[in-house]
């Protein structure tokens, strides 16, 4: 039997799929590394330690399997990350990841100097703190030596794909997130190039996230014990990738992950204009485009308030005194800012708050407003899309944050929609395995992979008077924001 390898590399640690070809998971290996923060607001990580975790992985993944039956490699992975290549090929510095908040300044003169209008126009976006091109202009200005030492410009996954192919490629889904590609034409946008002080010989060939974009090169056969030759493909940014693995792949279909960041993504076959740019426009991985919002913090908040501040790893105790009748009676709310926030606000400056806290709080009451703080920016997101004439009348659900029974009903009964919980609950990776099925001709196309392998385990369809009290609480929390904005400015 012939297997694909499917590889999700995230934020905090890669997670590695063998998947047979009835898209059953066979194995699964995970491997963490670790995130830098040199100052307040910044992160960064190794490219190299991407590396060691992807062969490490890989040889655990496939031991005693025949290396002749393994088919092929997709990637999914964390987008806009800044890999700089010198002309050897090394990496010139740390990766500045997609979650990194140095670049305020930078983002205020593309939008506001060059303006939105130009920036939609040419990529059909604007500019975002963690977006790669604003990284450039930091890096221009502030670590010169280094920026003129660039002479190719990478994605992380890209960088894993580089390595095992010598290829420097990315896909549309992932190039999307740069604010270098225009949406629309799919190809590298000249203006904003030349914006960027960066030549077009820097960036890597645009790939379709199902096309191969080469096969192992000897030396990475070696190092990870496969074959060489053994075909990898474009594979995709996180977000599209997981999409595919839910099934979210035809217009009109909607999937929300509630990992690291917290994203509401809409499969659309073409895209219209967003006059509030709430929203991120980027092509998807199964050739059309996609809306997508967001967040920077969704499921890191809560692990960051059991984790760090309540000094506990065990998520679910600290969940089961929260019963049903407690639902949308929470006196305490929370603004899950905790690394300023992308959509639908695009504020660097906004912070984590509680609000609400009375000498009657109980540690319960501020579990329960970190999950449903989480549930209404999310809520935020999908009230957006509705403004763009997206109609949502269900969505799936993935992401570790949804292994949470209490959060999936949460969620579910903010946004008063039913949700799918897909069989298969490892989205980025899964869909990177089925692209690669689809490469090396499985399949005639993505949606014909994700109708015949993607399955629903569960439906959670909210309750009327639970969501009527979610309703409520919902317009308390939107209140919240706009009366501290002020506050977050002068604050930092």
């Amino acid at each position: 039997m012939d297997y694909t390898i499917g590889a999700d590399l995230g934020t905090s640690a890669l997670k590695l799929l063998l998947v047979d070809g009835s898209g059953q998971m066979v194995r699964s290996v995970t491997r963490t590394y670790s995130v830098f923060f040199p100052r307040p607001g910044w992160s960064e990580q190794d490219p190299a330690d991407w590396w060691a975790a992807f062969v490490d992985g890989i040889r655990t993944l496939c031991a005693g399997i025949d290396p002749a039956h393994i088919a092929g490699i997709g990637l999914g992975g964390q987008m806009h990350g800044l890999v700089a290549l010198d002309k050897y090929d090394a990496v010139i510095r740390p990766a500045i990841l997609w979650n990194d908040g140095r670049t305020a300044k930078q983002t205020d003169y593309l939008n506001n100097v060059i303006g939105k209008e130009t920036l939609s126009f040419e990529t059909s976006n604007i500019a975002f703190a963690g977006f790669t091109a604003p990284k450039l202009l930091w890096l221009r200005e502030n670590e010169p030596e280094n920026f003129r030492r660039i002479c190719k410009i990478m994605l992380p996954k890209d960088y894993i794909n580089y390595r095992l192919t010598g290829v420097h490629a990315s896909d549309y889904s992932d190039a999307s997130g740069t604010l270098l590609l225009n949406v629309q034409k799919k190809c590298w946008s000249q203006k904003m190039l030349d914006l960027c002080g960066i030549p077009d010989t820097a960036m890597p060939q645009l790939f379709e996230s199902y096309e191969k974009i080469g096969g192992l090169l000897p030396s990475a056969a070696d190092m990870l014990g496969l074959l060489s030759g053994t075909p990898v493909v474009a594979g995709a940014g996180d977000n599209a990738a997981a999409a595919v693995g839910t099934g979210t792949v035809s217009h009109g279909r909607c999937n929300i992950s509630l990992g690291t960041s917290g994203t509401v993504f809409f499969c659309t076959d073409t895209l219209t204009p967003d006059p509030s740019n709430a929203l991120h426009a980027f092509c998807h991985a199964d050739g059309g485009y996609h809306r997508m919002g967001c967040m920077l913090s969704a499921a890191s908040c809560n692990k960051w308030f059991c984790t760090d501040i309540l000094k506990t790893d065990d998520f679910a105790a600290e969940q089961a005194a929260i019963l049903s009748d407690m639902l949308g009676k929470n006196h305490v709310f929370f603004l899950p800012y905790l690394m300023g926030e992308r959509s639908p606000i695009n504020d660097t400056d906004a912070t984590g708050v509680f609000i609400g806290i009375r000498m009657d709080t109980s540690r319960s009451d501020l579990v329960q407003a970190v999950l449903e703080g989480v549930a209404f920016a999310i809520r935020d997101n999908t009230e957006a899309a509705k403004a763009l004439g997206q109609s949502i009348i269900s969505s799936s659900l993935c992401g570790g944050g949804a292994r949470s029974p209490l959060w999936r009903k949460i969620l579910c009964n903010v946004l008063n929609i039913p949700l799918q919980i897909p069989q298969s609950e490892e989205g980025p990776g899964y869909g990177a395995a089925m692209l690669a099925m689809v490469g090396i001709g499985a399949y005639p196309t993505v949606t014909a992979c994700a109708k015949a392998l993607v399955k629903t385990r569960k439906i959670i369809t909210p309750d009327p008077v639970v969501a009527m009290r979610y309703e409520e609480q919902y317009c308390k929390f939107q209140s919240i924001y706009p009366s501290v904005k002020q506050v977050f400015q002068k604050i930092q």
